[in-house]
């Protein structure tokens, strides 16, 4: 049997695809341009070529930034998910509890980036901060401004308590799934709660674990708002992320053609980082 097409639905879709075309690839061709082109002020431009991205690639300033956004991401999908699984399992599934849970777990999310910098900027400050206060009266040289390690657990601290919630609650809806009839056939074959978790809740999880390492990574790796509010990528370049640097790059130094090129080398990372985990996701549904 033959079916009939009707290509009117392409008229409903179009302001979308405008729209998107305004916002977001218009804005992409600009950058590409800036990235192939020199100028010396006055609006005049001056083809470059491939300058800016061999000086990007082979520049110690972009490595030493790629270096720490990685190490950021694994530090915090290593405790976050970790973190947010255990919290999960822990939350009740029926009663008054639910709600209220559901709720705290969400507050978090609800908070600005920017006003979550702010908050832990003040938080940790050692002269009016209670963090700052009390990590230094248990006898800590606590000081964030001057430490870099300080610097490096504020920021952390910080993320996972700004973002173990978005684990949380989707572990949670993978876990609140499980039909109870497992739960019932595990107790009557005499299970341990490592089998009932190994066997059934993380089979269940696995698609929204995957989501919920898609989110973080892509997060913690674009993460610019909260470390620049609270130590400004600093002590020294410290907590100089990608995207720290990109802005005092293009800002600060306004070396438009190094900054452009530099924003396409971190979209094609974060783009192929994205294409990994969708084919990661596709292949385990093809499994299923």
């Amino acid at each position: 049997m033959n079916k009939t097409w009707n290509n009117r639905a392409w008229f409903m879709v179009l302001p979308v695809l405008l729209l998107v075309a305004f916002s977001a690839i218009i804005p992409l061709m600009t950058v590409v341009n800036y990235s192939v082109q020199d100028t010396f002020g006055n609006n005049q431009f001056f083809w470059a070529g491939a300058e800016w991205f061999e000086e990007m690639l082979t520049s110690d300033r972009f490595w030493l930034a790629m270096g720490r956004n990685l190490i950021f991401s694994f530090i915090i999908l290593a405790i976050e998910i970790p973190l947010g699984i255990f919290i999960a399992l822990n939350m009740p599934r029926k009663g008054w509890g639910v709600p209220v849970c559901l709720v705290l777990m969400a507050l978090p999310l609800l908070i600005p980036w920017n006003v979550v910098g702010t908050i832990w900027q003040v938080f940790g400050r050692v002269d009016i901060g209670l963090l700052g206060y009390v990590m230094n009266a248990l006898g800590f040289d606590y000081n964030y401004v001057n430490d870099p390690f300080d610097a490096w657990v504020t920021v952390i601290v910080m993320d996972v308590w700004h973002w173990t919630s978005l684990v949380v609650l989707l572990c949670y809806a993978g876990l609140v799934s499980i039909p109870d009839a497992y739960y019932q056939a595990a107790k009557i074959d005499g299970a341990s709660r490592w089998a009932v978790f190994r066997y059934i809740q993380l089979p269940k999880m696995n698609r929204v674990l995957l989501i919920a390492v898609l989110l973080r990574f892509m997060d913690s790796f674009m993460i610019y708002t909260e470390p620049f509010v609270v130590t400004g990528g600093g002590p020294g370049n410290s907590t100089t992320f990608l995207s720290i640097d990109l802005v005092k790059m293009a800002i600060g130094q306004f070396d438009l053609g190094p900054a452009a090129a530099m924003s396409i080398i971190y979209f094609l990372i974060i783009l192929a980082m994205s294409w990994v985990f969708y084919t990661v996701m596709t292949n385990y549904d093809a499994e299923k």
